[in-house]
């Protein structure tokens, strides 16, 4: 989605610099929901020394808008920007829409603002294994019947392009790229049709693993290999659905140093956005600013012959078409 000032246009990402998978997705997806949210990419940024506050972030120019330097009632954190609904995204609207990106005051370049986690506090991160076809098809495993969810805690969010700090605890540690839905509107027991009206948008995560506390230690519990502190990078924006093509026809890669490793679709999800929203809502209340990771495609390290485990000085590159790329060294 291209912003000028006022002026909605749409376009699709090329995909010369993507390898799509041609294999239709395994499950009929319901059609979707006219979302309320308007196209944006929101952002939680810091610059000039001032306090991390949400901006939207012009698409066309990766320039930055301080809305709520635009309007002061904004809400400055974006977990209580998301607990603020349709309102909080139609003033972030209007008051991106109000200003001039290419003069304003309150607009900020590359090189004058620094990314954050577009969410830093959410109160749940759930997570979702074996959920791409072509990754079961690496394993020679059966395509889930039903979504497979586990977690990290809040704690293993970091920035995304903060760097991921290799626990001493650990020599197999891997990386994984996800999809990730945000959850704006909460609920419980959430309906199939109704479930893209509580999606605030898409960001990137980078799951980061320690396979040996994750299948062969702890009893075989994955969630202290999964959540090390730093193991949840994510951003760089959360997207929200109107200003995506698909959310679910989208590239999806991981490269290490350089590198492709995993490069995927993700018209690949067995149990997309709406299905793991209505499952997982039959179980907890989903609350505005929680994150869902969606499961990652083939290529991970461990399913490798040998085995590719991370080490300190790499550099891991998540991306997703549209979205944005999260970038970490292992430190």
């Amino acid at each position: 989605m291209l912003f000028l000032r006022g002026l909605n246009i749409n376009f699709r990402t090329t995909s010369c610099c993507f390898k799509f998978q041609i294999k239709a997705a395994v499950m009929s997806v319901p059609k979707r929901p006219k979302t309320s949210y308007p196209p944006l990419r929101l952002v939680s940024f810091t610059s000039k020394g001032a306090a991390c506050r949400v901006g939207v972030q012009c698409p066309s120019t990766s320039r930055v808008v301080d809305v709520c330097a635009v309007d002061p009632t904004i809400p400055r954190d974006m977990r209580n920007f998301l607990e603020a609904g349709e309102l909080a995204m139609e003033a972030a609207d209007k008051a991106f829409q109000s200003v001039d990106v290419t003069s304003s005051n309150n607009v900020f370049g590359l090189d004058e603002y620094s990314l954050k986690a577009p969410i830093g506090n959410p109160e749940k991160i759930i997570c979702v294994g074996m959920n791409y076809v072509d990754h079961c098809t690496e394993q020679n495993v059966p395509v889930p019947t039903e979504p497979i969810i586990f977690s990290k805690f809040s704690s293993a969010i970091s920035d995304p392009s903060a760097p991921v700090v290799k626990p001493e605890e650990t020599e197999k540690l891997d990386y994984e790229v996800e999809l990730t839905i945000v959850i704006g509107k909460g609920g419980k027991k959430i309906k199939e049709e109704e479930a893209m009206s509580h999606v605030a948008g898409y960001t990137v995560a980078h799951d980061v693993s320690a396979r040996d506390w994750q299948l062969h230690k702890n009893g075989g519990q994955w969630l202290l290999g999964k959540t090390f502190d730093t193991f949840c990078p994510i951003g760089p924006a959360i997207v929200t659905p109107t200003a995506l093509s698909d959310p679910h026809n989208l590239a999806i890669r991981c490269k290490l140093n350089g590198e492709t490793v995993q490069d995927s679709n993700t018209n690949q999800l067995v149990h997309k956005t709406e299905a793991l929203i209505v499952f997982i809502s039959k179980f907890v209340t989903l609350k505005p600013g929680d994150i869902i990771l969606t499961g990652t495609p083939p290529g991970v390290g461990c399913f490798r012959k040998p085995p590719l485990w991370l080490k300190k000085g790499d550099v891991v590159e998540c991306e997703i078409a549209e979205i944005g790329t999260v970038r970490n060294e292992i430190q």
